[in-house]
């Protein structure tokens, strides 16, 4: 997740829908731009930049001069992947074992790099296509099947609604997860301390009123000081969990180097999870006054990703040795029970979550709040929001209730909606883009991505099945 200063989720601020495409859209070497070729995010030019004769557009000269810089792009990314990814790490080596998780977790990283590099590489190309300056996520698809092959054109709209969709969907489950996560740590540290017996879902039913409380933060201005608050916890959260990492001999001998085959696709779902922060990466990116530097060598996104990819490494690896076939779906959760730093590192994550579920919220409500919001007379639009707020943190609420074990729910999220949206899509849309001549020699651009959107199919369809089953029979061992 990111702050105010570079998150603006795809169309922000919208003044009317997007006019739908024309029935011939301008094609690549012949741009005719019209106002139905832009929506709420797009920026007109100059008209006489429209004129014949002149040089490409340039979508970067039209960005905003007082934009973040790439150091601060850099911090956005690294703080939205640094939460409770980080933390699920050594269980997904419990789910693969030392060597084969340590190789998957760099080739993993790899692909997911490489796909928001695609989405990017794709979104400034097309953004000069369209004389536009800046698409979101949602945006980029739906310009790609817009000025795309003739076949695809019909089907702008529903990848632009797919995506939108895609997105409510992936942020209102992390919601889930969150609220899962902050019941659980209140659960371990309350119960053994006060020595009481309380059921987990009475702490989730706890959890959701601060919660609605938060989640009615509307502007995110008023979510920065919890944003910041937050990144104050997690990082004392992570330097009390590397103590107690190190704070006895390792023991590797007892440790699996290739887990069992039936384990390996919740190893998938939960890097995915861990890993995918392709919702925020176009925001980040539109924010920069200087977008060129994202991609490239070394890079912003290059930067951020090694970075991110080591240290799931690193923890996943040293998290799995320390405390073996006990890990639990966040290592704080492994933590000593009744240790004052222990129970220090517990709550303050559990803290630092509560605070980032505002920014985790604020991102589909917005998207589906441009959906329904004409649909209201403007006299009821407050009293609307609020209803719609409160029911669907409800809502959150009741599904964590009804799954409150966090490994199989972080899977099953991961494997769902993540690889859906930070793989499948981003291939899938530069397959559109490039088609059907620029796909590279012998088309190796087109097997590349068919390889990659197979791979996010195969690792929907397992981890989520994997992750059903460990649901099942968790519930049966219950009864």
């Amino acid at each position: 997740m990111t702050d105010n200063a570079g998150f603006k989720p795809d169309g922000d601020a919208a003044s009317h829908p997007t006019a739908p495409p024309t029935q011939n859209p301008p094609s690549y070497n012949n741009s005719v731009a019209t106002l139905n070729d832009f929506n709420s995010k797009s920026n007109l030019t100059e008209k006489n930049q429209f004129s014949l004769g002149e040089d490409p557009y340039n979508p970067f000269e039209h960005r905003d001069p007082n934009g973040a810089s790439s150091g601060g792009a850099l911090a956005h990314l690294l703080k939205s992947s640094l939460g409770t990814g980080i933390l699920a790490m050594p269980m997904a080596f419990h789910n693969a074992g030392l060597v084969f998780g340590m190789c998957m977790t760099l080739i993993v990283g790899f692909l997911c790099t490489h796909c928001v590099h695609i989405l990017v590489k794709t979104s400034h190309n097309i953004c000069r296509d369209a004389k536009v300056t800046a698409l979101g996520f949602a945006e980029t698809a739906e310009k790609v099947f817009e000025y795309g092959p003739k076949g695809m054109r019909p089907y702008s709209n529903f990848a632009k609604q797919f995506v939108d969709v895609g997105l409510m969907a992936t942020y209102y489950a992390a919601a889930c997860v969150y609220i899962v996560f902050i019941a659980t740590s209140f659960h371990d540290v309350i119960n053994y301390d006060c020595g009481i017996n309380w059921d987990v879902r009475i702490y989730i039913a706890l959890t959701v009123i601060p919660c609605l409380l938060i989640g009615q933060l509307r502007n995110l201005k008023w979510l920065v000081p919890f944003s910041m608050m937050a990144n104050v916890f997690i990082v004392v959260t992570f330097a009390i969990v590397l103590y107690y990492m190190f704070d006895e001999e390792l023991v590797y001998s007892d440790k699996p180097l290739i887990a069992k085959a039936a384990h390996i696709p919740l190893f998938f779902a939960t890097v995915i999870f861990a890993m995918e922060g392709i919702g925020v990466v176009m925001p980040v990116e539109n924010s920069m006054k200087k977008p060129q530097h994202f991609l490239g060598c070394p890079g912003v996104l290059n930067t951020a990703m090694i970075t991110v990819v080591l240290l799931y490494a690193i923890i996943g690896f040293f998290g799995y040795v320390r405390f073996g076939d006990q890990v639990r779906g966040s290592i704080t959760l492994n933590l000593p029970e009744g240790a004052w730093l222990g129970d220090t590192a517990k709550l303050l994550m559990a803290v630092a979550i509560l605070f980032t579920f505002g920014l985790q919220f604020y991102v589909p409500n917005e998207i589906l709040w441009r959906k329904i919001s004409h649909k209201f007379s403007p006299e009821k639009h407050n009293i609307t929001q609020i209803l719609l707020r409160t029911g669907i943190i409800l809502i959150s609420g009741g599904v964590a209730a009804a799954i409150p074990n966090l490994e199989p729910f972080i899977s099953l999220v991961g494997a769902v909606f993540f690889s859906l949206l930070g793989i499948f899509v981003p291939s899938f849309v530069e397959t559109v883009y490039l088609w059907p001549d620029r796909l590279g020699w012998c088309k190796w651009k087109l097997i590349k991505n068919i390889f990659l959107g197979v791979f996010s199919i195969l690792a929907l369809i397992a981890g989520a099945v994997a992750s059903i089953n460990e649901i099942i029979d968790m519930y049966s061992g219950e009864d």
